[in-house]
């Protein structure tokens, strides 16, 4: 028998290659199902992160970030642009999307608006139509009035409007029954205002509504409370509610919530990202994983902190299921304010 200068003999030796190339092959054959998943697909085309508002809204301001975080840290191999498709309860936003069947290439930012635009019949399509990726974050909203405004507080308001419904009019962004419109309307219901003869106006965007009231066209605007950080600093505007269950920090600390102005209430608005229907499971994994990693990164910490949002990762089929719980309570909602027949 032929020996090696270790000793070892040729046999042996074959076997030991042997044994170490059948557990490597194991190894590869173990993780190619998690390679090939991550590699099936990848965007080969530019993607569009579309918002169904203007520029200068909440949603828009989303956007923008993910853009170019995406952009900076490579986590998007691929051309991203912003589109914005501005209409009510991101109808037109939805309808965008909604024709790029099998097409991941098509983000939506969106949220409770595509559920009560569903509710309400805006849509030619079901919200169960589109593909959810994930819920990636829930925002409170502020009630702001101008800084010489007759309206001193939130609980000034419930009063006046216990009074007459109609006496103050409301700057709603983008459309009736969305959440700024509830953030108000639930707060007024629970204090025994009649809130289907409230005096509602919808602007294309908070950032339109807000400068409507400084042009002194309406007295309040409900809108994502981060909406509010720069108006308020320069001394434009009051804040006289905030729809949390409890107080903010940061310059909104000072801003009592409706429910310590006597009106047990709280609003959140929520918002996710969405596709067109009849993506594969593996289109739907790669959005998944890149929602996932920007959400745990340190810059996406810091711009909800400036927002004061509150960052939630949900996968495809939680949020799925996240959605129909929430899509019949805003059923109930909407037929309070007499939007839909019951």
């Amino acid at each position: 028998m032929r020996t090696t200068h270790n000793g070892k003999s040729q046999p042996v030796i074959k076997m030991m290659r042997w044994i170490s190339l059948a557990a490597a092959s194991c190894s590869l054959m173990q993780a190619a199902p998690a390679l090939a998943a991550i590699s099936a697909w990848k965007p080969d085309q530019s993607v569009e992160i579309v918002v169904g508002t203007a520029p200068g809204s909440g949603p828009d301001r989303s956007a923008r970030f993910i853009q170019q975080f995406w952009q900076q840290s490579k986590l998007v191999d691929a051309q991203i642009a912003v589109v914005n498709k501005p209409g009510p309860s991101s109808t037109v936003s939805g309808i965008y999307i909604h024709k790029f069947e099998g097409n991941a290439h098509y983000i939506l930012l969106s949220g409770k608006a595509i559920l009560t635009s569903d509710i309400a019949g805006r849509l030619p399509f079901r919200y169960t139509d589109l593909t959810p990726i994930t819920h990636y974050l829930d925002e409170y909203i502020g009630i702001g009035v101008k800084a010489d405004s007759p309206i001193k507080s939130g609980r000034d308001l419930i009063e006046r409007l216990k009074k007459d419904p109609a006496a103050h009019s409301v700057a709603v962004a983008t459309s009736i029954g969305n959440s700024n419109h509830q953030a108000v309307a639930a707060a007024m219901k629970v204090s025994g205002v009649d809130i289907r003869k409230m005096r509602n106006v919808v602007f294309p965007s908070g950032g339109a509504a807000i400068t409507a009231m400084l042009g002194g066209h309406v007295d309040m605007v409900p809108v994502s409370i981060s909406s509010f950080t720069g108006e308020l600093q320069a001394g434009r505007i009051r804040v006289i509610a905030v729809s949390s269950p409890k107080r903010l920090g940061g310059v909104f600390a000072d801003v009592p919530t409706w429910r310590e102005q006597g009106a047990d209430s709280v609003t959140s608005v929520w918002r996710g990202a969405f596709s067109p229907k009849g993506l594969s499971s593996t289109q739907i994994a790669y959005w998944e994983n890149v929602f996932q990693r920007m959400m745990s990164s340190p810059e996406w910490q810091k711009e909800i902190e400036s927002t004061f949002g509150v960052s939630e990762f949900m996968g495809s089929a939680k949020t799925r299921k996240f959605m129909e719980q929430d899509h019949a309570q805003e059923r109930a909602f909407l037929q309070d304010l007499g939007l839909i027949k019951k």
